[in-house]
């Protein structure tokens, strides 16, 4: 898995899922219990991965609607 997104703000993530779904894209949501834990204050970022080979169709996507993939 390759990481695509990384962001403290779960509407980001939200968003970023829903523009990969779209693009039949299947991502993943790591660190989601590590946030939780921390009682919402935003200091563990969330990771959205997607599997290596459709990173580069997703980093379009998501950069192409105005979110700031991790650049690899």
């Amino acid at each position: 898995m390759k990481e695509l997104l990384r962001t403290t703000d779960p509407t980001e993530i939200a968003f970023a899922q829903a523009l990969l779904s779209g693009e039949d894209i299947e991502c993943f949501v790591w660190d989601v219990n590590m946030s939780i834990l921390e009682g919402g204050i935003g200091l563990f970022p969330r990771r959205l991965v997607v599997h290596p080979d459709d990173y580069a169709r997703g980093f379009r996507a998501l950069r192409d609607n105005g979110l700031r993939p991790v650049d690899h």
